[in-house]
């Protein structure tokens, strides 16, 4: 699978209209099947025949110029499947591309490594890609550490799939038993880490965090979330997990440029969200609870954006999410965050749906 984006009219000619209609022709001549009515701007979506793909570019820089993000699906156990020398060759025809959406499945075994040497050094002569959506469903942990020493420009990174383990790649050696603890070379602004869910099935709009024991709490293990947070503390704002342990919470006092701060199940937090970021700074809190979650840190954080006497800091909060699930419209202390939150000035948005939950954390509402 291979999924272009592409914008004809971000393009510096003075013409658009005569861009747009090149554009027309190029993409109809790489998928014969698309009808012209099916190319609106700006934003086109095609499923190229990647037999196609290079001649295409080759022919006409127009296409490869125009493309703004890949989305790509990689299995290394389908013989006629995308390879991955293919994919990275594709990545750096495309010198304006800036979001990559890359998965990765099949047996590929721990001890070797997920992308081949030739590979890396193609994606690391392309373009300066500022966000990654890496979903790891084979067997090798070590491949999200390969991607992460490519790009020096890394702004946004989500996590999902198979959890990575701590084996760092030094700058000096790709191999995966490498384990150096450098950071990696970007300056990550935002953190988002998903479930794994152990039966491939993604969970249902009214799903909680922990049904039937079909979630694992955390994809992205310990180790490689707090090496990422020590890391990148300085420039994080934003940052959505699954859960939050109290480890976790510790490592995240560092973080304090934090504005939007979202954990899906907001059970036993153990951070206290008045001095997140430093206090002052967070803007943008999310959370999921059921019947029996405490809700008291959140009545903190919102008391504290109006210089209560109880709350030792001060705070920048606009809008709080809650998404409930598991009897959380049931909860004692839900009238109590209504009227503080009334009080305060601050936004309170309630869903039981986790869709929007997490459309409205990562700001895509």
């Amino acid at each position: 699978m291979f999924l272009l984006t592409h914008d004809p009219l971000r393009n510096h000619q003075p013409n658009n209209k005569a861009t747009f209609n090149k554009f027309r022709s190029i993409a109809q001549s790489v998928v014969p099947a698309c009808p012209k009515a099916s190319l609106p701007p700006p934003n086109l979506k095609l499923g190229i025949r990647l037999s196609r793909l290079h001649p295409a570019v080759s022919q006409n820089r127009l296409l490869g110029d125009t493309v703004r993000s890949i989305r790509a699906f990689l299995d290394t156990d389908r013989p006629c499947g995308l390879a991955q020398r293919d994919f990275a060759t594709a990545v750096t025809l495309c010198p304006n591309l800036d979001k990559l959406d890359l998965s990765l499945c099949g047996s590929v075994s721990s001890g070797e490594s997920a992308f081949d040497d030739s590979v890396i050094d193609l994606l690391t002569s392309g373009p300066r890609i500022s966000s990654i959506r890496f979903t790891n469903w084979s067997d090798n942990r070590h491949a999200l550490t390969q991607l992460l020493g490519v790009w020096n420009m890394l702004k946004s990174l989500v996590i999902g799939g198979t959890p990575p383990e701590l084996l760092l790649p030094s700058s000096r050696s790709r191999s995966p038993s490498s384990t150096s603890l450098e950071p990696f070379p970007c300056s990550l602004e935002k953190l988002e880490t998903l479930y794994t869910l152990e039966f491939g099935r993604e969970p249902s709009s009214s799903s909680s965090p922990s049904t039937a024991a079909s979630v694992t709490p955390a994809s992205t293990s310990q180790a490689v979330l707090h090496h990422l947070l020590h890391a990148h503390h300085a420039t994080l704002t934003t940052l959505s997990l699954p859960s939050c342990s109290r480890a976790t919470a510790r490592v995240l006092e560092k973080c304090t440029n934090l504005k939007r701060f979202s954990v899906e199940d907001g059970r036993d937090l153990g951070v206290a969200l008045s001095r997140l970021g430093g206090g002052g700074t967070l803007e943008y809190l999310g959370l999921g609870m059921d019947k029996e979650a405490g809700l008291q840190g959140v009545l903190d954080a919102v008391k504290a954006g109006r210089g209560d006497r109880d709350c030792d800091s001060t705070s920048s909060l606009k809008e709080v999410m809650v998404n409930l699930w598991d009897g959380g419209k049931l909860h004692r202390q839900l009238p109590s965050l209504r009227m503080a939150c009334a009080l305060g000035g601050v936004r309170l948005e309630i869903t039981d749906n986790v869709k929007v939950f997490r459309g409205v954390m990562r700001d895509e509402h």
